[in-house]
């Protein structure tokens, strides 16, 4: 943030430092986006091929070097060359910087992504307070004085080399200038040799161990998904920057702002951006990816809604500046933190996403410009607000049912699930058929076991209460009774020897 940020208030020094006009200098900020895709896309594909701590150290030495070297730079094509690295390495950190916050929290890297996207806000708005301090008052207005006269002269003297119409830069004024970028490359040194040291504590031998493990979990449309998710950030991106860019114009030009009032818009958004970032950091400790999500795509479209058809109202164009800031603010690292929990985010994936981003900074804006400078009339910045809600507000619906398709493997595992379930009960029930039909054989053994003692039980009591002078047929059955019974009757006494002598006094009489 602060690399980035510091060149906006040390523009025109970097003008004078080069002999050049400001408004002959602006490809300094086409190179720097190139840089910054292309850091994108080399950083996506190194990251798969080194340790992200030792990629991220070498960036921001990177940086630190070209901010050093910014101030003492004489020419125009070296100074774009320098902010084309400058560009490069935020592109490298930016990428790089996300997919390490995940692969070091996994799951729980949400409130972690939301405090790196902050550090760029809160860097990007202390970059002016330093390049302030550094300057002063007074040197600072009397280059804007400078700036004037030089303007006036080349609209005089078309003709006239840049180099004798620029005044020449105040000693004192190249001092400051130099500070300013020593302090933040100082910084950015000091960042860079913590991470190397980081790099020498660690080993990345447990990231490649883990790789092979993480590709399974691709899901089953991942690169549809990554698609899907680069237009996403492509137009949320380029929505945040172009109102934040034209936020300014469009208030003195169609609601008759002063400038001080439209300025003060312009800090509303920017300042509720950047407080909403800082807040989400706790947020993303309680609330889930997809809620942060879906709240900020109804927030952006109500309020854009408002902007787009209310804004003549001023009370509703500060309300809905600040609620528009607000929903800017936490989506990408949301996103980042969304989409890991479906499919794994490697170099060239993140890349992706950053690349979209950039591409949306670099296209929309532009487009905005030439519609608005064709349609004077025609509020073209409410209206991209309004439209780019509306795309994003229809393309998560569509990401999040890809997200959730199940994969072939799934459903092969459910299959397998439902087979098994199937086989289980169909034995269950056989081994339950099985069981009620020993039962069944089993009571009626036993139905006939106690149908027979009991026959047999009847015609012993018969016997033993028959009176005496019973004829020897039916006496000579209890022998055979005994016999079939298994046990010698049992008598009064409980002697079995009784019993027969009984009988023998009973033949005797």
């Amino acid at each position: 943030g602060l690399s980035i940020a510091v060149l906006g208030p040390t523009f025109p020094n970097l003008a004078a430092s080069v002999g050049k006009n400001v408004s002959d200098i602006y490809y300094i900020f086409v190179g720097r986006s190139l840089g910054s895709l292309g850091g994108s896309m080399v950083g996506g594909v190194l990251l798969d091929c080194m340790d992200a701590t030792l990629l991220i150290a070498l960036s921001m030495l990177g940086t630190s070097a070209s901010l050093y070297a910014v101030p003492w730079c004489k020419e125009s094509l070296l100074l774009t060359i320098l902010m084309s690295v400058v560009g490069g390495s935020s592109g490298i950190l930016d990428t790089d910087g996300n997919v390490l916050a995940l692969h070091t929290w996994g799951s729980e890297a949400g409130p972690h992504l939301q405090a790196l996207h902050f550090s760029f806000a809160a860097g990007a708005f202390l970059a002016p307070i330093v390049a302030k301090m550094t300057f002063g008052g007074s040197e600072s207005q009397e280059l804007a004085g400078a700036e004037k006269t030089n303007q006036s002269v080349l609209k005089s003297v078309p003709t006239a080399s840049a180099a004798s119409t620029t005044p020449a830069p105040n000693v004192h004024q190249d001092e400051d200038f130099l500070w300013s970028y020593i302090i933040i490359g100082t910084y950015s040194l000091l960042v860079s040799i913590f991470f190397f040291v980081l790099y020498s504590k660690i080993s990345s031998a447990r990231d490649k161990s883990k790789a092979p493990a993480q590709k399974d979990r691709l899901a089953k449309y991942h690169w549809p998904l990554v698609g899907l998710l680069f237009v996403f950030f492509l137009f949320y991106v380029g929505a945040e920057v172009t109102y934040g860019s034209y936020v300014y114009t469009y208030a003195m030009a169609f609601t008759d702002m002063t400038e001080s009032e439209a300025a003060a818009l312009n800090s509303v958004f920017w300042g509720a951006f950047a407080v909403c970032r800082g807040a989400a950091i706790f947020g993303a400790a309680f609330l889930s990816p997809t809620t942060m999500i879906v709240m900020s795509l109804v927030c952006s479209a109500a309020s854009s809604t408002a902007l787009a058809f209310f804004a003549h109202y001023k009370a509703l164009l500060w309300a809905g500046s600040a609620v528009y800031g607000i929903s800017m603010a936490t989506i990408f690292p949301s996103g980042i933190a969304w989409i890991e929990q479906y499919t794994v985010v490697e170099g060239k994936t993140a890349s992706l996403f950053v690349v979209g981003a950039a591409l949306g900074e670099m296209c929309i804006p532009v487009a905005v410009g030439y519609l608005q400078g064709r349609f004077h009339h025609v509020p073209v910045v409410m209206y991209t607000a309004f439209a780019t809600s509306i795309v994003t507000a229809l393309l998560f619906p569509a990401m999040y049912k890809l997200a959730n398709a199940p994969q072939e493997k799934d459903l092969q595992e459910v299959s397998d699930r439902e087979t098994r379930k199937t086989l289980l009960s169909n034995s269950r029930l056989t081994e339950d058929e099985e069981d009620e039909e020993d039962v069944r054989e089993w009571n009626d053994a036993d139905f006939e076991v106690i149908e027979m003692n009991d026959k047999l039980k009847n015609s012993l009591m018969d016997t033993s209460h028959r009176i005496p002078g019973d004829s020897p047929a039916e006496v000579s059955l209890q022998p055979h009774l005994d016999d079939a019974l298994g046990d010698p009757p049992v008598v009064a006494d409980g002697s079995p020897g009784r019993q027969n002598e009984n009988v023998d006094w009973e033949k005797s009489e």
